[in-house]
């Protein structure tokens, strides 16, 4: 994804409208016409105290050198770095890293993370907080980026990467979304979305959601496996994924 415009970062100027104080909101568009408003920039801000339990199990298998991918506004990676690990958050939202500065992440850049590579260093630990395994994309994208991690992590590294199961829900319309994913043969969870706040938009992208089954399937013979899961509510988990030796 290129850089994204002043216009096209509704995530960001949410999120440093929050940070400054005014009040800001967040809506998911996705390309069925379904809108919802997310639980909005106060979440991305939000301090241990108030993380779901399962996220506060998941962080403590944090360890060692540690990549924050979709780092937001720097929640997750600023508690790891205040327990004193070295923790590099990266985005796409410049004013996500903008916030991420400010509050004090000392290694914080813009980048997507199709671009991530050997030339930010070598972790090891993945955090994909916040749902960020639906940075993914997709089932082929997913794999080819498993196997770039590989080769920038080190031996018994390991990815936390919180997801939600798309199909722990009862709603007609989510259902019928699915359906007409697979249709299209794409996954059922693989949502074409877009944010947007006041006059912003961001373009639209692929997010996967992805059950912890077709979590394996995605896993499976990209020298990664799923070695168990930490379950939140409402179908949601972090999945502790493991490096192969």
């Amino acid at each position: 994804m290129a850089r994204l415009t002043p216009q096209q970062d509704a995530f960001g100027r949410a999120m440093y409208d929050h940070y400054r104080g005014i009040p800001a909101y967040e809506i998911c568009e996705r390309d069925d016409g379904h809108v919802a408003l997310s639980g909005g920039p106060a979440i991305y801000l939000a301090d241990y105290g108030v993380w779901p339990p399962h996220q506060k199990q998941a962080i403590r298998l944090a360890r060692g050198k540690v990549l924050d991918i979709g780092c937001g506004a720097g929640r997750h990676s600023l508690y790891l770095q205040g327990k004193g690990l070295d923790v590099t958050g990266i985005d796409t939202s410049p004013l996500a890293v903008k916030v991420c500065r400010l509050r004090g992440l000392k290694k914080a850049r813009l980048l997507p993370v199709t671009r991530v590579s050997r030339r930010l260093g070598t972790f090891d630990t993945v955090l994909m907080f916040g749902n960020n395994f639906g940075l993914m994309g997709g089932f082929r994208r997913g794999r080819w980026l498993l196997r770039r991690f590989g080769g920038m992590t080190s031996e018994g590294a390991r990815i936390l990467a919180e997801s939600r199961d798309p199909y722990a829900t009862d709603d007609p319309i989510h259902r019928a979304y699915h359906r007409r994913n697979r249709r299209r043969g794409r996954m059922g969870g693989q949502i074409r979305l877009r944010v947007r706040y006041r006059t912003c938009a961001t373009p639209w992208l692929d997010y996967l959601l992805a059950s912890q089954d077709e979590m394996r399937a995605i896993l499976d013979g990209t020298g990664w496996h799923l070695a168990r899961a930490i379950d939140g509510t409402d179908g949601s988990y972090v999945a502790v994924i493991e490096k192969a030796p």
